[in-house]
């Protein structure tokens, strides 16, 4: 409800502080979702985008290949931990800012 709307009223802060304080959180409360997004991306990116160029290494290489595939299949399973993290610390997060949403204050 409207209650909702004191979570971007700080209290304590001087009165002529509130016109400045009130448009940076909401832009820092509209903004979680964009960072939540942006990270998970990046991490993603960067693992798959790590797998290619090793993986570019292996045909051309012939048999001394083996060493890129080692590192690929070392890769993948760094890549699959990082997964799980980063599923962990997104709900993590995403439970953090609900709860913050729910509970004001």
């Amino acid at each position: 409800g409207i209650k909702f709307f004191t979570f971007f009223y700080i209290p304590g802060v001087p009165f002529y502080m509130h016109p400045l304080l009130i448009p940076i959180e909401v832009i820092s409360y509209l903004s979680r979702p964009i960072s939540l997004s942006v990270r998970l991306f990046a991490n993603m990116l960067a693992g798959h985008t790590l797998l290619k160029v090793f993986a570019g290494f292996v045909v051309p290489l012939g048999l001394a290949g083996i060493l890129p595939l080692t590192f690929i299949v070392a890769l993948t399973g760094l890549e699959i931990l990082i997964a799980f993290l980063q599923a962990y610390v997104f709900a993590i997060l995403t439970c953090l800012y609900i709860n913050d949403a729910i509970h004001l204050h």
